[in-house]
């Protein structure tokens, strides 16, 4: 059975439960031998008294076994003994531990009971270990008493130090807070058991950050300690947090942590201008818009706290200069509102207010979050360019103005004192067609050209006045010239009609409603009145309505109309316009005579539709001229391919042969490809300069292109003579050649040969000439000497009198 009983009690509670136990024990016939009396285990005295009142006889008893953590010594650690009532001290029982820690930890001596610690133990780690112990007969090992279960208590020391497991700490607190402003609390944690002792009763303390803050001893909270803490003096501290245990006594652990505590900024510091004063020079060209001048006040504040707003609040330039906020550097830039003219007006003063955007109440008071700067600007004298009297003129004029008719006048002056006279000129960049001219010293505007309103209604023209004694300074007008109309375009059709008209059609039908347009464009509108031209007005077929809305309607005079007696009518429509004077045109109006369906939609039209209908169709007739115009095509193209001359495979032998390309397609035999080349040629050039016409050729390959060449005489051999009459001779011999070689180049060009002089005595030594030459040397022998040696005794052994080399 599993008991727990708790551990705080004082020495006497202690005595007094241990001599109850004792006496249980005692009656019991069961004795419990633990740890010294601090370490004895208790329960309470209500307990004890219950167990005094309940008691009955059992063999096993025993109480939980406490033992100290960290214990160091050199021998096993002595935790208790466990005894039973059949037990007689005559080795007849053994006791054995199960459990946790059970021989790895905890050992029990079966003969005794005694049972000990071996290894350091730590609460922190495991708190306590649940075992089980049995009494087994020594000889049998059979139980002589139920197993039972106990529980062994690891008790705290004093081993572990606070800890502050979030720190270290940062935290903020407005600058200016009151006394006790809490900042952040602090928590520090021991692993100590919290209810044994003051191991784990912790406090806490400052040890750097006094006397700007304190901390409470208890709950760790940090607070304020000091008024009117300025962020702009300082705007960071850092403190260092104690926690202690043993509730702060001598002899405890402790810990500590930083806390980081930055003052936030409010708005407790007015702007200031760095002067009273300013003073700035503005030119008088300056465009409006432009700032002027920048000025800036101060504010030791941050972020929105330093925020400004400038305003104008006294001077003669309110209405010619403003200011305003750059929301990046919290600048007041003034800006020109008007022109300046230094003519006019030289100066002007401004008075300007800098204050907060957002002020803090707590630190308000009257006039104390502004400041005010009094500005001078000073304007400049610039040489301007004239200027226009109106910088836009509207003028207007007849599109049937003569050339020469004038306009209208530019006028402009130069602003400076220096009063230049001005000559006017038209920027052709505005004008190309040159329509206009301007009189340079007056400025009339006069046509240069007939005006046409219907191609450019309006002209956007740029005039130029430039100083007569600076012609730099240019000043720039605009002339806007708008042609007024006249009647000068007759009116004609709106569209191009194509009007039907069936044959089936009855007298006085409407076949067409026709319209007009005018180019021109008369105040009043347009009014068209129709009617058929002269030669038309008498004619049987058609007449006209007009349906005075500047439409007109086409009906039939009769019946009956045939498109194989007339499949075409034209009718002439004369339209007259309401201008001044009125204008007229005749438009020719086509009517086609169709055959219609029921409804009296256009089937066929025309004539050629009425003879198609009693041969073939459109379609057949195009199929047969396309087929007859394909044959044809086809004829031309046999007669030009049998005219056409095929041209010469072989080269004129007049080309020069270096432009001859001879190629074999041949990759040769090997060693076995005795036909392929003339194997003599290549030992000795000799042979082909010597050979004529017997030069070889390939036996096995046709070339190409085969291009002769004229055979040069044998090599030259000098006579016994001076040297330089050898070599005078060679180069005469060589150039003579060279004069008579087709295959030389038609111009100069460097001749080199390799001559040494007269021959040896003993002539050549080398076998490359020996198949080309008279040497009596017999080289049969060669095909005695085996097959590696008969390919050499079949190019230089000699066969039935011939070489196998000769043609």
């Amino acid at each position: 059975m599993k008991v727990y009983r708790p551990l705080l009690w004082n020495v006497i509670s202690q005595a007094a439960l241990l001599l109850v136990a004792q006496w249980e024990l005692g009656c019991s016939g069961m004795t419990l031998n633990s740890v010294p009396l601090p370490r004895a285990p208790l329960r309470s005295p209500r307990a004890s008294a219950r167990a005094l009142a309940h008691r009955q006889k059992r063999s096993w008893v025993w109480n939980q076994f406490f033992v100290l953590e960290e214990f160091t010594g050199d021998e096993p650690l002595y935790v208790g003994k466990l005894h039973s009532d059949v037990d007689k001290g005559e080795g007849q029982v053994k006791y054995i531990l199960m459990g946790e820690g059970a021989s790895s930890i905890f050992t029990i001596d079966e003969n005794t009971g005694d049972i000990h610690a071996i290894k350091r133990l730590d609460r922190e780690e495991q708190a306590y270990y649940t075992l089980r112990a049995q009494a087994l007969d020594y000889h049998t090992s059979r139980p002589v008493e139920p197993e039972s279960e106990f529980v062994i208590k690891v008790q705290d020391i004093n081993d572990n130090e606070p800890k502050f497991l979030d720190g270290p700490y940062n935290s903020r607190v407005p600058e200016m807070s009151p006394v006790g402003t809490s900042v952040v609390q602090v928590v520090a944690t021991d692993a100590d058991d919290p209810t044994y002792g003051n191991s784990a009763r912790v406090v806490y303390s400052i040890l750097e950050g006094q006397p700007y803050f304190s901390v409470d001893p208890k709950t760790g909270v940090i607070r304020t300690a000091l008024p009117n803490m300025d962020r702009e003096a300082r705007d960071q501290y850092l403190l260092v947090i104690q926690a202690k245990d043993m509730v702060g006594q001598m002899g405890g652990l402790s810990g500590t942590t930083s806390v980081t505590v930055t003052l936030m900024d409010v708005n407790d510091n007015p702007p200031r201008f760095s002067r009273k004063s300013y003073q700035f020079s503005v030119p008088e060209s300056l465009p409006v818009a432009s700032a002027v001048a920048k000025i800036k006040a101060l504010d030791a504040d941050v972020g929105p706290n330093a925020e400004m707003e400038y305003r104008i609040i006294d001077g003669d330039g309110l209405g010619m200069f403003r200011v305003s906020t750059d929301k990046d550097t919290q600048e007041g830039v003034i800006t020109l509102l008007e022109n300046l003219d230094f003519e006019t007006k030289t100066t002007y003063s401004l008075r300007i207010e800098a204050s907060n955007r957002h002020p803090d109440t707590r630190f308000l008071s009257p006039g104390m979050f502004s400041d005010i700067a009094n500005v001078r600007l000073t304007v400049e004298n610039v040489d301007e360019p004239p200027l226009f009297s109106s910088p836009l003129s509207k003028m207007v004029v007849s599109e049937a103005a003569k050339v020469g008719t004038i306009i209208g006048t530019m006028s402009a002056n130069d602003p400076d004192s220096t009063n230049s006279p001005i000559r006017y000129s038209i920027d052709r960049n505005t004008d190309l067609e040159r329509f206009f001219n301007i009189e340079a010293t007056t400025g009339i505007i006069s046509t240069a050209k007939p005006l046409d309103r219907e191609i450019n209604a309006v002209h956007n023209i740029t005039i130029l006045a430039i100083e007569s004694l600076d012609p730099a300074q240019v000043g720039k007008g605009i002339a806007l010239i708008t042609v007024m109309d006249i009647n000068d375009n007759a009116p004609v059709f709106a569209i191009e009609y194509e009007t039907f008209l069936c044959e089936s059609s009855s007298p006085g039908q409407v076949i067409e409603t026709i319209s007009a347009v005018d180019r021109d464009e008369p105040p009043s509108g347009h009014r068209f009145f129709f009617s058929l031209a002269a030669e038309a007005v008498g004619n049987l077929n058609f007449t006209l309505r007009d349906n005075k809305d500047n439409t007109a309607s086409i009906l039939t005079k009769r019946a009956g109309f045939q498109r194989r007696q007339q499949s075409l009518y034209r009718l002439p429509v004369l339209i007259v316009d309401s201008g001044t004077p009125a204008l007229s045109s005749t438009n020719t109006l086509s009517i086609r005579v169709c055959e219609c369906d029921g409804d009296g939609s256009p089937q066929s039209c025309g004539a050629e539709a009425s003879m198609l209908a009693a041969g073939l169709s459109t379609g057949a007739l195009i199929a047969i001229l396309a087929c007859i115009l394909t044959l044809l095509v086809l004829v031309l193209l046999i007669v030009m391919m049998r005219r056409r001359k095929k041209e010469p495979l072989i080269l004129d032998e007049d080309r020069d042969v270096r432009e001859n390309i001879v190629r074999y397609d041949d990759e040769g035999g090997g060693e076995e490809d005795t036909e392929a080349f003339d194997m003599v040629a290549l030992r000795n050039l000799n042979v082909v300069r010597g050979g004529g016409g017997d030069s070889k050729v390939r036996r096995d390959v046709t070339p190409e292109v085969t291009t002769l060449y004229m055979p040069r005489p044998p090599p030259y051999k000098a006579a016994p003579a001076d040297n330089n009459g050898i070599f005078r001779e060679f180069i005469w011999d060589r150039l003579k050649e060279a004069d008579v070689d087709p295959a030389a180049p038609p111009y100069d060009s460097l001749q080199t040969y390799a001559f040494e002089g007269s021959g040896s005595v003993a002539d050549s030594l080398s076998s490359l000439e020996s198949l080309s030459t008279d040497s009596d040397q017999n080289y049969d022998y060669l095909s005695d000497w085996g097959p590696r040696f008969r390919k050499l005794a079949d190019l230089y052994g000699h066969t039935d009198g011939s070489n196998i080399f000769s043609s």
